[in-house]
């Protein structure tokens, strides 16, 4: 017994529409993850850009205490 493989156009088929709806959901979904991660770095650098500037200018007007410890009180 023999059985023949089926033509690669057999086994494909156009997706329907609704396929189609949630594959579009799915990559929208996607994308807009990988927005907000990208808005996320992109605060996380500027902040941590403005806190280096302003270090870098407290320590340019030659002051010393430019960043301060934290102790707690006993």
């Amino acid at each position: 017994m023999r059985t023949t493989m089926p033509s690669p156009d057999e086994l494909e088929k156009p997706p329907t529409p609704e396929e189609q709806a949630r594959d579009r959901r799915a990559a929208n979904i996607f994308l807009l993850c990988a927005a907000v991660v990208l808005v996320g770095i992109g605060v996380w650098l500027a902040n941590a850009m403005v806190d280096a500037r302003r270090a870098d200018d407290c320590m340019s007007s030659g002051r010393r205490n430019c960043a301060p410890v934290n102790v707690p009180p006993r």
